[in-house]
């Protein structure tokens, strides 16, 4: 599937896909993510489901103007409007990283209903934000003027650490290529310094309110987002379902792609009347 669609949303330009028939899904990407990562499933689940995939401003295809904020609280505005673009009542979202915190937000903060809510190795429990990310909003002038070379080479490292098992070259040259040339190396950095915890920090006392089928699954050798805020997160929402995969890290798509298409056919095809 490829981002052949636009959306103009204050000024910015979101990329979007739609295909299939059936119950609308909506996949939901993370950082330093894009759709990318989610395509795949996207196609597969096209058989059986309208699946929908977007890239949020300063991401993957959409735009990437410097002027624009792309803090998660306007991610979450963005994707309740989007919704309404597409005339979606209740789709069932599948999110993955920050995509958890801005869905969450759309349901929490704006009020957006959904079928269903998927949270697949997401960021929505304090603390977050790695030392990297902390260097980089301490000082990011120091990042955005690095030479392009070294640059090229420390988000290649960045995105690679993400992966248990190890990366392909061309999984790796895809992740990393948004990212690089002049207007690439500044977005990088420019998201990073806006990742602000206040945002998932808002609506973490709230995860009891949610009143919605939710699946947890997360990769047990996730080294960015440990195994633990699983069972924390699966804990504080009311019947959650969690499940653990060996063997997957933060990239669990690449990791364990066969366990996780099965396991998100299974979540969503058990409530496609819903």
């Amino acid at each position: 599937m490829e981002l052949t669609e636009t959306f103009a949303w204050r000024g910015r330009t979101v990329r979007w896909a739609r295909a299939g028939q059936g119950p609308p899904v909506v996949f939901c990407h993370g950082t330093p993510w894009s759709s990318w990562l989610w395509a795949p499933f996207a196609d597969a689940l096209s058989a059986e489901f309208t699946v929908y995939l977007w890239d949020m401003p300063g991401y993957g295809a959409s735009s990437m103007d410097a002027e624009h904020d792309v803090s998660l609280d306007v991610q979450g505005e963005l994707l309740v409007d989007l919704l309404a673009y597409w005339r979606l009542d209740r789709p069932h979202v599948v999110a993955h990283d920050y995509g958890g915190a801005v869905s969450l937000r759309a349901r929490l903060v704006h009020g957006r209903p959904f079928a269903s809510l998927a949270l697949v190795d997401v960021v929505a429990l304090a603390p977050w934000g790695s030392p990297f990310f902390r260097q980089v909003r301490a000082t990011p002038e120091a990042f955005t003027n690095l030479p392009a070379a070294i640059h090229d080479n420390l988000v290649r490292t960045y995105i690679a650490g993400a992966s248990h098992r190890g990366l392909r070259e061309a999984d790796l040259d895809a992740l990393a290529r948004p990212w690089l040339g002049e207007v690439g190396q500044q977005a990088f950095y420019r998201q990073i310094a806006q990742a602000d915890q206040r945002y998932t920090d808002e609506v973490e006392p709230r995860y009891d309110e949610l009143d919605l089928p939710v699946l947890v699954v997360w990769g047990g050798a996730d080294t960015w987002i440990p195994v633990d805020r699983a069972h924390r997160l699966a804990q504080l929402i009311p019947g959650a379902e969690l499940d653990v995969v060996d063997g997957a890290g933060h990239l669990i798509q690449l990791d364990e792609p066969a366990r996780l298409a099965t396991r998100l056919h299974r979540w969503l095809t058990a409530r496609a009347g819903d």
